[in-house]
């Protein structure tokens, strides 16, 4: 029976879950990311990171509903245009009544997939929360020295120019779509993008401190391990809710999720062992995330032995690209903060490429309403099915996301920079959170620090404000 009220063709299940697994995706970012760069990041930068990450998360919010969420996922920008055509959508708001209340759907594969059954405005925040966790990891890569009044601006001009491109081409009915290339809930959408952003951000804005990178400890491993955690679970919402509907294709990608993240993290402190090292946290953590990422791209088209096989695979390829592949040029050349181009951006390919090789065409097509079985719709066939044609496809998309993001983020960085420096003042530098942001993460209110009695330390404006924070 449908409630008093509510359309016919809204199911009340499926909305719900649409709006908890943004939820849960966006506390991936607020507080999980958060409070993980808060706590692996040195003292001094522990308040810079956070402000970053909330600075991001708040301006993509805003050219999301005012016209970035149209160009990823609304009607192409010009049926005439040839090629072009099904590049870009046409930019639009997402804020009168009528389309908040309107049923939700991708106009150019609405043939190919039902309307989903959760309003318009439930869609634009779920794919909301995965816009603004993209530039959110790519941050990772300039933490230490980004100016933040002019990563914010760039943040909003990268979601415009290369993030919304991404989305349509590959999720909103584009060209690659097309022909054939599918990218479950992100791997190049999001992981592969944001990792080589972040590599040529990185690249463009320059190292940090000789010191910063001599004594690069975190501050708070316990705030590590919880940002971490927050990841893991909030990933439930990032794979579970792209199938759209509350059925069978979400719970395979929430288990398929979670038993390759499971397999990563092992085999991650297996390679430490096997290798004389110690397994620290921090590599632990380094190996969840490949396996999140890994199985981002594959999550609803593989079973669980695919699943097995790229936390395994995935796990042991970017353990030795972070650990070797970092001592060659151009990675031994660029400082990568927190090395989002192995974590995210290689574990983003790996997975894409894996994609076209585990895909399992007897899984329950993604798109497909409860109930939908495999026979009803074309699903994915990888390699290891018999096609090659899902793994051509999947390398030519994995090529464009790389040069289209490395391009572009180059000239945006250098266009923003006309206008503001992109790297913080040297002075700054030296300081870190009290210079940037007037307090620290743990004050001190004792007197003989320099603070006047009973005041807030960090607040001061002058010598003594800045004298106790230390790397």
């Amino acid at each position: 029976m449908v409630p008093t009220g509510v359309p016919a063709w809204l199911n009340p299940g499926d909305n719900a879950w649409q709006i908890t697994a943004a939820t849960l995706v966006g506390l991936m970012s607020v507080p999980g990311l958060v409070v993980l760069y808060g706590g692996v990041m040195q003292k001094r930068w522990s308040i810079n990171s956070m402000m970053l990450t909330f600075g991001t998360f708040s301006i993509v919010l805003v050219v999301w509903v005012l016209w970035a969420f149209k160009m990823g996922f609304g009607h192409p920008i010009g049926h005439g245009l040839g090629f072009f055509s099904t590049f870009i959508g046409k930019p639009g708001e997402v804020l009168t009544q009528s389309q908040e209340q309107g049923r939700a759907s991708i106009p150019l594969i609405s043939g190919a997939a039902p309307n989903f059954r959760f309003p318009e405005s439930s869609l634009v925040y779920f794919q909301f929360v995965f816009a603004a966790i993209t530039p959110i990891l790519s941050l990772g890569s300039v933490l230490g020295r980004v100016n933040i009044k002019a990563w914010i601006p760039f943040c909003g001009l990268w979601i415009t120019f290369v993030y919304a491109v991404d989305a349509f081409l590959l999720w909103g009915g584009g060209w690659f779509s097309h022909k054939g290339a599918i990218d479950f809930s992100g791997g190049y959408v999001i992981h592969l993008s944001a990792g080589v952003t972040g590599f040529v951000a990185a690249a463009v804005i320059g190292p940090r401190l000789q010191r910063d990178r001599e004594i690069d400890a975190p501050n708070n491993v316990l705030m590590v391990a919880t940002g971490a955690g927050l990841l893991w679970l909030g990933w439930n919402g990032f794979n579970g809710g792209d199938p759209y509907f509350a059925g069978a294709a979400a719970s395979a990608a929430v288990v398929n999720t979670n038993l390759c993240t499971a397999v990563a993290f092992l085999v991650w402190v297996l390679w430490d062992y096997v290798t004389g090292r110690k397994p620290s946290l921090l590599g632990g953590v380094n190996g969840m995330i490949t396996g999140l990422v890994c199985i981002t791209p594959a999550a609803g088209y593989v079973n669980g032995f695919g699943a097995i096989a790229l936390g395994g695979i995935g796990s042991t390829i970017v353990y030795m690209s972070i650990n070797y592949l970092s001592r060659v040029r151009p990675f031994r050349n660029v400082d990568d903060t927190l090395g989002v181009i192995y974590t995210h951006g290689i574990a983003g390919l790996a997975g894409g490429l894996m994609t076209g090789i585990f895909a399992d065409p007897h899984m329950i097509q993604a798109f497909g309403p409860t109930g939908t079985t495999a026979g009803d719709v074309t699903t994915p066939k990888g390699l290891i099915y018999g096609n090659w044609t899902l793994l051509k496809w999947q390398l030519f998309a994995g090529l464009f996301v790389i040069v289209f993001s490395a391009v572009m983020t180059f000239i945006l960085l250098k266009l923003v920079g006309i206008f503001v420096p992109l790297r913080m003042k040297e002075e700054n530098m030296e300081i870190g959170d009290v210079a940037e942001h007037g307090h620290e993460v743990y004050p001190s209110d004792v007197p003989s620090l320099g603070f006047p009695g009973g005041s807030t330390p960090g607040l001061a404006t002058g010598a003594a404000g800045a004298a106790p924070s230390t790397a």
